[in-house]
């Protein structure tokens, strides 16, 4: 039987809470044209998907009328300018993926978000040195719930999916380890909410304290349920 010893980690409601910084960013998008703000919970409702889906939602929601590339375009300008003004890791992140690390698990950071967005939070949080890898939404020719992207995270390291779990927050992540018949760990603190908990995992936490014992039940090569 192969080890699960490969972990493989979402960033937006997994790793960091961004929600914040995602929607002040929208709602500036939104007030630019004339929209009243969306709250902060419906925020987090929209994230998971990547940008265009988070801005397709967003525009949706207010009912507006325009072209999505022109607004894609500008929302990503705007969360440039504030994308890690409140977003932090979530309590105990930090410290237990490096613990970890220090075990002997192999970390790689596999996000819907833009690769430049994802490696600027990383570097800005003092997160890249967790990961052996990193990947976002535009890395490859797709991304989650594609299981290919899981994939092809890992392949410059020369590790496959037999000896990984996946820990994400999402419809998108735990769609995607399904897909791959690997184990998902979901976390309930994210933002998948109703979208994500009807759908297949193998554990689910709601603190990262709680992720070693989840990972330890794993370990010995479960699947997805």
């Amino acid at each position: 039987m192969v080890p699960r010893d490969v972990l493989l980690v979402d960033l937006d409601g997994t790793l960091v809470d961004s929600a914040p910084d995602l929607g002040r960013a929208l709602n500036a998008l939104l007030a630019e044209r004339g929209a009243p703000p969306l709250p902060l919970g419906r925020v987090k409702d929209m994230v998971g998907e990547g940008a265009r889906k988070l801005v397709e939602r967003g525009v949706r929601a207010r009912r507006l009328e325009a072209p999505l590339e022109p607004l894609l375009a500008r929302f990503l300008a705007l969360y440039a300018e504030t994308l890690t003004r409140e977003t932090r890791p979530y309590p105990g992140a930090v410290a237990t993926l490096a613990s970890l690390k220090a075990e002997g698990w192999r970390l790689a950071l596999c996000t819907n978000k833009p690769i430049g967005f994802s490696r600027a939070i990383l570097s800005a949080l003092a997160l890249a040195g967790l990961f052996e890898a990193t990947a976002g939404g535009d890395s490859f020719a797709v991304r989650k719930p594609d299981p290919e992207h899981l994939r092809l995270t890992l392949a410059p390291l020369g590790l496959g999916l037999e000896r990984a779990v996946l820990l994400g927050d999402g419809p998108a992540d735990l769609e995607a380890a399904a897909a791959a018949g690997i184990p998902a760990v979901w976390c309930r603190f994210g933002y998948g909410g109703e979208r994500a908990a009807g759908l297949p995992r193998a554990a689910e936490i709601d603190a990262f304290e709680e992720l070693p014992g989840a990972l330890a039940a794993l370990a010995g090569g479960g699947r997805a349920a």
